[in-house]
């Protein structure tokens, strides 16, 4: 059995605790209010699902950039530091949106989306391992899947601004004839369409900065590490940890699980002749089940060893993959909709349990790893446009094996869950 352990170690941890919490909010209305913007920007700017990919490979590609020198920075420096400078990018590549429209060029969107990025690693690289410090050690998975609970906010609020003020205001994806439109009139919707996009982008940097300056002023706890080892040895000593090590590759396939999953549930309805705003409602309700789960999967932690409740979780992810890829009809969508409520407490218990027997300042740089691991979500969705697109531009051209190619492409995120369930199954026993 689990601890029954309190969360926190006096009430002082709480206020700051409910600060960096929004942080966990704030960067899961980043990601969000992105994936529905990797069908957004094919329509706009006539691209194939591979191209359209690069999106999502800018977006992560930013966190494996600069997860190791936020590591480093927070180490030499403080927690609060880290938040500021995150929160700062963060604003900057909301912004860059703007002179992006002006452009109109898509590498240039790709670019904003990489410098924010940037800020987001610093906020996981910093909030995460801050929050295992507030309080208990034996409490620290249970009290990071807590605070991970708010990020489905963020995510919900997302989606709901790209729902109600990106996705339904498109003119190229209302217009059936898009691509065959005279070029100055297609010119014309493309840059009204741009501006749809830019608008949340400019919004969320003003949000930010208001949160950045509420961080400037006001004192956060400090945390110190005793006696801490040279950098190089301190490295060493986390790659000899199995628990870590493997906890990154596991990280690693479920962020990029996560990605394809809510990314492509546009593309497999597309391919059931679903239109992009009605295939919205469908990851909304994945949303709002990952919210569901994240909360179960806290109390569930309160009388279960984490790693036991991964294992139950990754197992039922699998039953469900396999049926949104054998299934194409209506049911298999309901599948891919059901898998976020088993996704949901994964990334804060492979967190957790990666960095358990890890000092202070080892997490630190452990934290790194782990965020460095969130690439998993740049490289597997590219992955899976590739196998998309083997038949042509379209996500159900030919059949393989009896299914659509899009249908097929999800056997990725089968696997990565495959991985989980492993890695849960071989550390249930080896809790500390």
């Amino acid at each position: 059995m689990a601890s029954n352990k309190i969360v926190f170690s006096t009430i002082a941890d709480l206020v700051p605790f409910l600060l960096v919490t929004s942080l966990f909010t704030l960067w899961g209305f980043a990601n969000a209010v992105t994936d529905p913007m990797v069908q957004a920007f094919k329509k706009v700017m006539e691209l194939s699902n591979t191209e359209a990919s690069w999106v999502q490979m800018a977006f992560y590609g930013g966190y494996f950039s600069m997860a190791l020198p936020a590591a480093l920075f927070v180490r030499k420096y403080s927690y609060k530091t880290g938040i500021l400078i995150g929160l700062g990018l963060y604003a900057t590549g909301a912004f860059l949106f703007y002179p992006a429209t002006v452009f109109g060029t898509f590498w240039f969107f790709c670019f904003a989306l990489y410098i924010l990025t940037f800020g987001l690693a610093f906020l996981e690289t910093t909030a995460n391992p801050y929050i295992l410090t507030m309080g208990p050690k034996e409490t620290a998975t249970r009290r990071l899947n807590l605070a991970q609970s708010f990020n489905p906010l963020g995510l919900l609020m997302g989606l709901w601004v790209a729902q109600n003020f990106v996705l339904k205001h498109l003119q190229s994806d209302n217009i059936s004839s898009f691509q065959g439109l005279p070029q100055e009139e297609k010119l014309a919707i493309k840059t009204a369409d741009l501006m749809v996009i830019r608008d949340p982008y400019i919004f969320l940097g003003l949000i930010v900065l208001m949160v950045f300056f509420l961080f400037l002023i006001l004192k956060m706890p400090k945390v110190k590490s005793k006696n801490p080892l040279p950098l190089k040895k301190t490295i060493h000593k986390i790659l000899k940890n199995k628990k870590f090590t493997f906890g990154v590759v596991a990280q690693g396939f479920y962020v990029g699980a996560q990605i394809m999953c809510w990314t492509y549930i546009y593309l497999y309805a597309e391919a059931l002749e679903i239109n992009n705003v009605s295939a919205a409602n469908f990851q909304f309700m994945a949303l709002f089940l990952f919210l569901v789960g994240r909360w179960i999967g806290t109390f569930l932690l309160k009388f279960f060893y984490p790693s036991s409740v991964l294992l139950i979780f990754s197992l039922f992810s699998i039953i469900c993959s396999l049926n949104f890829i054998f299934s194409y009809s209506i049911f298999g969508l309901y599948a891919l909709v059901c898998v976020s409520f088993c996704m949901s407490l994964m990334f804060p218990t492979i967190y957790g349990v990666s960095l358990e027997e890890l000092s202070i300042d080892e997490a630190k740089l452990g934290a790194a790893g782990l965020v460095m691991a969130i690439v998993g979500g740049a490289i597997l969705p590219t992955l899976q446009a590739q196998i998309i697109d083997i038949g042509g531009n379209g996500v159900a051209d030919i059949l393989v094996i009896g299914i659509p190619e899009v249908n097929l492409s999800f056997i990725l995120p089968c696997c990565c869950f495959i991985y989980i369930a492993i890695y849960a199954f071989y550390f249930k026993n080896n809790y500390s």
